[in-house]
């Protein structure tokens, strides 16, 4: 997924799943195509439960094995399994990235992370999938990584409750557990579980 690649579902559901305001979609909230305007149709139940599904994966840019492997996870903990799914993949190391502002997509997020920049309590975390607890700080490495924390210290993102974040230090805590409403996800999550339950 490169470049406009990355939106076409935004451009399929007419608005982007991370509120990018460069996304095609802001000026083309249609599907693409000679006959994007006029292929708007009221979708099947299984188009809108497979229709929630990809907007999820897409949100956190995870594959179908991935998302399946956070499933299983979530049925196993305590509380209702479309709040564990999103709280764990919103506390996949690669979500928090982008979500604290230390990287301005879940993109780069993804790159910065697997390129070794990303401390987790001072030691170095190269996998997007590491999944952050309660308390861990994460970091950019600033000595070896000099140009994404100065790309981080621009950051104006709105944070959220569950992180605190000192962007001059290029450091991010997360303080506790989200809460379902927190997540600035625009995903009817427990309709991705009745798609798994069909």
């Amino acid at each position: 997924m490169q470049g406009q690649a990355k939106h076409k579902l935004c451009r399929r559901i007419g608005s982007c799943l991370w509120n990018n305001p460069k996304c095609p979609s802001v000026k083309r909230p249609y599907p693409a195509g000679q006959h994007g305007k006029n292929r708007r149709q009221k979708l099947s139940t299984f188009g809108t439960l497979l229709l929630e599904k990809q907007k999820l994966k897409g949100h956190y840019a995870v594959s179908e094995k991935q998302l399946r492997l956070a499933l299983q996870r979530a049925k196993k903990m305590t509380g209702l399994t479309n709040e564990c799914l999103v709280q764990i993949l919103e506390t996949r190391l690669d979500a928090v990235v982008y979500r604290s502002g230390l990287a301005s997509s879940i993109f780069s997020a993804k790159q910065i992370v697997n390129h070794r920049h990303i401390l987790i309590n001072g030691k170095i975390v190269d996998r997007s999938s590491y999944s952050v607890k309660e308390g861990d700080e994460i970091s950019i490495n600033i000595e070896k990584s000099p140009i994404v924390s100065e790309n981080a210290k621009k950051s104006n993102t709105t944070v959220p409750a569950y992180l605190e974040v000192e962007l001059e230090k290029c450091k991010v805590v997360l303080l506790r557990t989200p809460l379902l409403e927190e997540v600035p996800v625009n995903v009817e999550s427990m309709r991705v579980i009745e798609y798994y339950a069909r």
